[in-house]
């Protein structure tokens, strides 16, 4: 029936790693995202601050299917560590050297991006807080702790990392890289041309270090500062 097609028992994480982004991916679009919480929940809709409620479940939703789901199936299906996967801290001098070089050279360019009308649209996620800072810190916090663990942990960390001995590195920089961007389907159209250049870049560099931490802190930093900047200086 699939003459030419074989089956490789051996590749089956593989598969596994393969179908994971565009099935949880999916996932996350519909049933993660502000529309569905307040289809499941109405009553947020035009409560005050609801939007940021809505956006706890997005980054909650997140986590759950980025980061815990693959954490499991790495432990009790690959029987490996998370450290294999880029959980430690890797070439630590290496590592700092880019942590330090990429903040300092795209700052102002995140506060010049930042009075970009497409921008100013799309962040911060949760648009009351433009209006009403009081909750700035717990969001930002689960935003960190939840979304950005997450992505870094799938994308440059499950992806990259998993695919690398089968495919070879530039490949696997590639895979995670296509998959990323998909996610930023619907934003502003330089960002989601800038997420192809930083997927690359920060796959390079997690792959290099060993380690997915210093992109973490490099893509939290340029996250956070957006929202900042559009909040603070309008």
């Amino acid at each position: 029936m699939f003459k030419g097609i074989t089956f490789e028992k051996r590749d089956i994480h593989v598969y596994v790693l393969l179908l994971s982004a565009p099935v949880l991916l999916t996932i996350y679009r519909y049933h993660g995202y502000p529309d569905a919480f307040y289809s499941y929940f109405p009553r947020f809709r035009n409560l005050a601050g609801g939007d940021i409620v809505a956006r706890y479940w997005q980054f909650v939703v997140f986590f759950a299917l980025m980061f815990i789901l693959p954490a499991i199936y790495v432990r009790t299906g690959m029987k490996k560590s998370l450290y294999d996967f880029g959980w430690g801290l890797g070439d630590i001098k290496y590592g700092i050297k880019w942590l330090i070089t990429i903040p300092l050279l795209v700052v102002p360019i995140i506060y010049i991006a930042s009075k970009m009308p497409g921008l100013r649209l799309e962040y911060p996620l949760a648009k009351s807080l433009l209006t009403n800072q009081g909750p700035l810190l717990v969001y930002e916090t689960a935003y960190v702790l939840f979304y950005y663990v997450a992505w870094e942990f799938f994308f440059r960390g499950f992806l990259l990392f998993g695919l690398k001995e089968r495919f070879g590195a530039v490949n696997a920089i590639l895979i995670q890289t296509i998959s990323s961007c998909l996610v930023h389907i619907g934003k502003p159209e330089g960002e989601i041309l800038g997420s192809i250049f930083v997927g690359i870049l920060f796959g390079i560099i997690a792959l290099r270090s060993k380690s997915i931490w210093y992109v973490f802190l490099i893509h939290v930093s340029i996250g956070v500062l957006m929202d900042l900047f559009i909040i603070y200086y309008h």
